[in-house]
């Protein structure tokens, strides 16, 4: 029996080991290996720079094309050339496609397993163990309704917290917070639970606020969500007096210091202390005073420090004067060329847009495309100009030429820069019909590939083109 035992388990750990291979096997040195990579490079492009709402407009062929040139290469390949998670992470997506474009309950449970079975497999193969669990259960969450306000749901929750420590991302704090309190309700979850994780996930947004640079606002925000999830059940679960004890004394010795009033606060809250306590009136107007002042005064120092920043909040609110000088000197101290095209091509779109100014807009947008290599936005951007002013071009002859020189420019801007397809398409597509007519062609001895010059301020020699 014993090495019946030992057999049954050797078997198992190797049928493990196979399987781990299995789904982390690589392309690499595959006799299929170029094929593979060929197919993860055209469903790639379907994907790029796109979000999932923009995967699910795909047409039905296009979606065909993407999906199954990804799955000729996940299944060869799931982990790619070993250095990239892409298959797992393009498979989630395109079976959340899927998911959503369903019906059928059964259908959408089983790409709602296969989505987890992609995390898993990613886990398997690139760690990041606790990142990876925390999306999971969020997608569990938010996405995938079989799983939803379940129990599995939130032990999930817990297992990527557990991993996590402090490294937890800030997006699970709503949804455990409205499952605990849920599963509080439903006598599923204890009151020492309800608390211990209160406290585990406060702790670590306390953390972050204090710690995270890049991130530390966004934990708070989370922490003061899970506070109000866990609103209806504080008063329940919490002792605020115990709290007011053991915390007011700090915030009376240090009443100026807007980390301890914060922390006593938020935690006071947190207990379920009534807002309209004296106290916490007391502690909520202190912090919001202190908060205020700091806020000011660190938002006019970033201001004044970063032109290039303060322009843009200056053209948001529609002071496009002063937005215009703050660009330019960031220009003079910008280094970075990627940096200083955004510049220019901001100052175009606001001479363009607000101010009129064409000629002095394109001469930026040119300036703004010679600094970065490959980016058709600007090119886009002298199009319109040229769109918008056909009809100050004199006859309907110079007119026509005037939309055509506009075609042109978004016709070279998706050539060089595929980000910017839709938007080119898009003005293509609605300024075909205003091409010039063959007939006045005919009239002026002209025909298709002839060359002519569009007349006004464009005075761009154009190929022509007829209208259909």
């Amino acid at each position: 029996m014993k090495l019946l035992r030992i057999l049954i388990a050797t078997l198992l750990a190797g049928s493990l080991n196979v399987s781990a291979q299995a789904q982390c096997g690589t392309w690499n040195n595959l006799p299929n290996q170029d094929d593979l990579i060929g197919a993860h490079s055209v469903y790639r492009q379907y994907l790029k720079d796109k979000q999932l709402a923009d995967i699910e407009q795909l047409g039905a062929e296009d979606f065909k094309i993407a999906f199954e040139n990804w799955k000729k290469t996940y299944d060869a390949s799931p982990a790619a050339d070993g250095q990239r998670a892409t298959h797992y992470v393009d498979g989630r997506t395109f079976h959340m496609v899927l998911h959503n474009k369903t019906q059928d309950a059964a259908k959408q449970k089983e790409h709602a397993d296969m989505i987890l079975r992609l995390y898993d497999e990613q886990i398997q193969c690139y760690k990041n163990e606790a990142f990876l669990l925390g999306r999971k259960a969020y997608d569990m969450f938010y996405y995938l309704p079989s799983y939803g306000f379940s129990l599995e749901t939130y032990s999930m929750f817990k297992k990527a917290i557990e991993k996590g420590g402090n490294n937890t991302e800030y997006i699970v704090f709503d949804p455990v917070g409205q499952l605990v309190t849920y599963w509080y309700k439903q006598g599923k979850i204890s009151k020492a639970e309800a608390i211990e994780m209160s406290e585990k996930l406060t702790a670590i947004a306390e953390h972050n606020i204090k710690n995270n640079k890049q991130y530390g606002q966004y934990y708070e925000q989370a922490l003061a969500v899970m506070e109000n999830n866990y609103a209806p059940i504080a008063d329940e679960v919490f002792d605020c007096e115990y709290f007011k004890k053991k915390l007011v004394p700090s915030f009376k010795a240090n009443p100026d210091d807007i980390e301890v009033v914060k922390y006593v606060y938020n935690k006071l809250k947190a207990q379920g202390c009534d807002s309209t306590d004296v106290t916490m009136n007391e502690l909520r107007t202190k912090y919001e005073a202190l908060a205020t002042e700091i806020n000011a005064r660190l938002e006019a120092e970033l201001r004044q420090n970063n032109p290039g920043y303060d322009a843009s909040l200056l053209q948001r609110e529609g002071k496009y004067e002063q937005a215009v000088t703050r660009y330019r000197e960031a220009i003079e101290k910008e280094t970075d060329n990627d940096k200083k095209a955004q510049f220019y091509y901001s100052i175009a779109y606001i001479q363009t847009w607000q101010f009129g100014q064409y000629s002095s807009a394109r001469e930026n947008a040119r300036r703004a495309a010679s600094l970065k290599s490959g980016w058709g936005r600007p090119y886009i951007l002298i199009g319109d100009m040229y769109a918008r002013t056909s009809r100050d071009c004199g006859d309907d002859w110079n007119t026509r030429l005037a939309i055509l020189a506009a075609i042109e420019k978004y016709s070279y801007a998706k050539s060089i820069d595929s980000e910017v397809n839709s938007d080119a398409n898009e003005r293509i597509g609605r300024y075909s019909s205003s091409l010039p007519e063959l007939g006045e062609g005919h009239m002026r001895g002209m025909k298709p590939g002839d060359k002519a010059t569009v007349g006004c301020w464009i005075s761009e020699t154009v190929t022509l083109r007829f209208k259909s």
